[in-house]
């Protein structure tokens, strides 16, 4: 699989967690996928420099994506 599909495949699952974090007045931004199999995000809106931004990209964004998408091993939030 490509660099590229695996951008595609986690933009999607980003799409399932999105409307979560638009609730809170957040989204979340696809930076880069690595070949080592990172997801690198930045976390926008109120979600952004949020106390509980590092729990929510471990307890939701990562959840999501490695269950979507099993060959990324980590999501990484960048600021």
């Amino acid at each position: 699989m490509t660099s590229e599909d695996l951008k595609v495949k986690v933009q999607a699952a980003l799409e399932k967690v999105r409307p979560s974090l638009q609730q809170d007045g957040g989204d979340v931004e696809l930076l880069e996928v690595t070949e080592e199999g990172d997801a690198k995000v930045r976390l926008q809106g109120h979600c952004y420099g949020c106390p509980f931004s590092t729990m929510t990209v471990k307890n939701l964004v990562e959840r999501v994506v490695r269950q979507e998408v099993p060959e990324i091993q980590r999501v990484i939030n960048v600021s």
